[in-house]
C-alpha cells in the first residue's frame, strides 16, 4: 500500500509540474523591486537546478538588495533540463544563497557563484526528506521567510493559499484564474488579503512541462517544437502592494434600467462587460471575474460572488432558500456566468 500511496503521489506531482518562463518571470517582477530589499526570498516549489525562479532571483540577488534566497523542491521525477547540469545531485533539496555565496569576491552573486560552491562543497545544500511545502520540516523553512515567489501545484492551490496566510507571509504565485471562485479563496479577495499582480503577456503563459507529458493537451496548446504548453487562464495572485492596484477604471456608459436586468434571488444588476459598469449607478452590481484585473479597493467594494452560491446563502441555515438560490446568478430563469457583485465606493470616480 506504501508504494502504491508514493507511486500516485508521485504521479500527480509529474502532471502538476509547469515550470514558469524565465521573460514572464521578469516581466511580473519588475514591478516588485522595492519590496524585496533585506527580504528572505523563499520559492518553495522549485528545483534550482530547472527553476528560473531560482535563476531570476540568483541574478538579481544584489539588484533587488536580497537578504536570503531559499529554494526547496519535492521529490516527485528526475530532472528534465538540467540547466545546472554541472551539479548531478537529485532532489529534494534545499538550496540556501546569501551574502557569503559571492565566492569569488567580486561584490556580485550570480551563477558563477553557484556553480563555485557546488563543485567546492562548501554549498549550503541541504537534503530534505521529501520536500513537500506541507512537511513539517518545510514549514520550520517557511517561517524563516519574508516572500514566498514561485508557481506552485495548481492541484493544491488552496491549501497553498492557506498556508501563505496562516504564517502571515507576503506573496507572488502563478494559479488558475478560476480560483477566485473558490469558497477558501474568494474572501481573501473580498477582504483585500489577496489580489491580481500585472500578468501575461497578452494573458498568454507558456510553461515548460516534463518530458512526455505532451500528449495529455489537445492541438494548439501544446507546441511540439518547443515544449511549451499555453494556458490563457493563469495570473498571478499577491498580497504585495502594486501601482496597477491603485488605478482608477475609466467608466463611461450612463445607466438604462433597460440595459441592466436584475438577478432572479439577489438584488444587483447584471453587467455583461467590465468596459459596461455604469458611472452613475451605486447599487450591487454583477460583473465578470475578468473585473479583478482592474479592481481598485478605493473605487469599488467587494460585496459577494454568485456562482452556484453566494456568502449569503453560505450563512443560510434554510435549505429551502439554498435550493432556490442554487443557481444565484439567474436571469428570467436562465444562468448566466460566475459574477462579482461589486458596488461603487461613495468617494469613487
Amino acid at each position: 500500500m506504501a508504494k502504491n500511496s508514493n507511486l500516485n503521489k508521485a504521479n500527480k506531482a509529474k502532471n502538476d509540474e509547469f515550470y514558469t518562463q524565465l521573460s514572464d518571470i521578469e516581466n511580473e517582477l519588475k514591478h516588485y523591486r522595492k519590496h524585496f530589499r533585506d527580504k528572505t526570498v523563499l520559492c518553495n516549489c522549485d528545483d534550482p537546478f530547472e527553476s528560473n525562479f531560482f535563476i531570476f532571483f540568483v541574478m538579481n540577488f544584489h539588484f533587488l538588495g536580497l537578504k536570503r534566497l531559499i529554494c526547496t523542491c519535492y521529490d516527485s521525477s528526475p530532472l528534465i533540463g538540467e540547466q545546472l547540469s554541472f551539479f548531478p545531485e537529485k532532489r529534494p533539496y534545499m538550496m540556501d544563497i546569501t551574502e557569503l555565496s559571492d565566492t569569488n569576491g567580486d561584490g556580485i552573486i550570480d551563477l558563477t557563484d553557484v556553480e563555485h560552491l557546488l563543485r567546492s562543497g562548501k554549498n549550503k545544500l541541504k537534503k530534505l526528506k521529501d520536500g513537500d511545502f506541507r512537511s513539517e520540516e518545510c514549514v520550520e523553512i517557511l517561517k524563516k521567510a519574508d516572500i514566498v515567489v514561485t508557481n506552485p501545484p495548481f492541484s493544491l492551490f488552496r491549501e497553498y493559499v492557506a498556508q501563505l496566510v496562516e504564517y502571515e507571509k507576503q506573496f507572488l504565485i502563478i494559479g488558475n484564474v478560476n480560483a477566485v471562485k473558490y469558497k477558501e479563496i474568494f474572501p481573501l479577495l473580498k477582504d483585500n488579503k489577496m489580489w491580481l499582480g500585472y500578468g501575461f503577456r497578452a494573458g498568454n503563459a507558456y510553461f515548460r512541462i516534463m518530458s512526455g507529458n505532451g500528449e495529455n493537451y489537445a492541438n494548439g496548446v501544446y507546441d511540439v517544437e518547443t515544449g511549451l504548453v499555453k494556458f490563457r487562464n493563469c495570473v498571478w495572485f499577491t498580497n504585495l502592494d502594486i501601482k496597477k492596484r491603485h488605478e482608477d477604471l475609466e467608466l463611461w456608459k450612463k445607466y438604462k434600467s433597460e440595459e441592466y436586468p436584475h438577478y432572479d434571488h439577489y438584488d444587483a444588476i447584471n453587467v455583461n462587460k467590465v468596459a459596461e459598469i455604469p458611472e452613475d449607478y451605486d447599487g450591487l452590481m454583477g460583473v465578470p471575474i475578468t473585473f479583478l484585473d482592474k479592481y481598485n479597493p478605493d473605487q469599488f467594494e467587494i460585496v459577494d460572488a454568485l456562482n452556484r452560491y453566494s456568502l449569503l446563502d453560505a450563512q443560510n441555515t434554510n435549505e429551502h432558500v439554498r435550493s432556490i438560490h442554487s443557481h444565484t446568478c439567474n436571469i428570467n430563469g436562465v444562468p448566466t456566468f460566475s459574477r462579482i457583485i461589486i458596488r461603487r465606493r461613495k468617494n469613487g470616480n
